[in-house]
């Protein structure tokens, strides 16, 4: 089928287009390249555009057969929203309103929704479950859960079903090394990894050293990019096997240090990562990973890749051409 996939020429987006391609579907991206490159889909039919102009996307569901969203487009920084929030309920909150309003009015009937485990805030209880109270601690994570109610009404009021995928930490470039994520546009912990290792910048900064875990530094469930662009075509099918309105969790259900994830990365690149240790941030859980249970049980969806295959993808795309995006 068509499927529109806004923010599709970012980093997950772009990872989920190529997915779906493979799977046989159509794709169109709505994007409007402020964070995203047209090189990472190219011959895709891309729209340059923002999901919060209700002409565009009007004009994009009119002049394509679409049938399904994947919607990615939002900004992503939890930190940033604390403190310009305006701009994150603006963009990820009314945006998508916009988006799942025009979905409804031409007949779509079928919505995959970019959701985080910002939504949980600090968990009280880790593996975290889809049931664990939704307390979000930024506005970017409650930018988010308000888009999943949104949706919940929407389907009430409209049969619009839908999945939000929760995800914890995307990471990693295509094994085969055609696409990856550009450093230059995120704040998370491997691009930085990566461009400490490759001297691009001064040394990685380590926030906290004396969390109650086996090395001291906070844990993470860090999830294969490919594995997260899976999870979209089987979340697609889902719902063209009638599924209904869902939310749920998207990683390996295995925790990882910084640490660990430092010294990982120093015996793939073979190479010493220049570090500087610094106190906890504020709102940093001590760690954090993902129940994947209703993953593999409704979606049938599994992650193939761990922490090795995440870190080497990674490390290929970045050291092959680190200034692909600059030039």
């Amino acid at each position: 089928m068509t499927v529109l996939v806004t923010g599709g020429a970012g980093y997950i987006g772009s990872h989920t287009v190529k997915a779906l391609r493979g799977a046989g579907h159509e794709v169109v991206v709505l994007d409007t390249l402020e964070n995203g490159h047209a090189s990472l889909i190219d011959g895709v039919p891309l729209v340059v555009g923002d999901t919060a102009d209700a002409s565009v996307v009007d004009e994009v569901l009119r002049l394509h057969p679409v049938e399904a969203i994947v919607h990615f487009a939002a900004y992503k920084s939890a930190g940033e929203s604390m403190h310009d929030p305006g701009k994150y309920f603006r963009n990820n909150t009314a945006g998508a309103l916009t988006l799942i309003g025009a979905a409804a009015e031409h007949g779509v009937r079928r919505f995959v929704f970019s959701s985080t485990a910002a939504v949980y805030g600090t968990p009280e209880v880790v593996p975290v479950r889809e049931s664990a109270a939704l307390r979000p601690e930024s506005p970017y994570g409650e930018s988010k859960l308000m888009v999943e109610r949104i949706l919940q009404w929407f389907d009430a009021a409209h049969d619009l079903r839908s999945v939000s995928l929760r995800y914890f930490n995307a990471a990693g470039a295509a094994m085969d090394g055609a696409i990856g994520e550009d450093w230059s546009q995120t704040a998370n912990l491997l691009p930085l990894v990566m461009k400490a290792a490759l001297e691009r910048s001064g040394p990685l900064r380590v926030f906290g050293t004396d969390y109650p875990t086996a090395d001291g530094t906070a844990i993470r469930d860090y999830i294969h990019v490919e594995d997260l662009a899976e999870a979209h075509v089987k979340a697609l099918s889902y719902l063209l096997d009638d599924g209904s309105t869902t939310a749920i969790n998207l990683g390996t259900g295995v925790g990882t240090s910084v640490m660990e994830i430092l010294d990982t990365t120093e015996q793939i690149a073979g190479v010493r990562i220049p570090r500087m240790y610094a106190g906890r941030r504020a709102g940093d859980p001590v760690e954090l990973w993902a129940d994947n249970s209703k993953a593999r049980e409704i979606l049938g969806w599994e992650p193939v890749y761990g922490i090795p295959e995440i870190l080497g993808s990674a490390w290929r795309w970045h050291s092959k051409d680190p200034d692909r995006f600059t030039r």
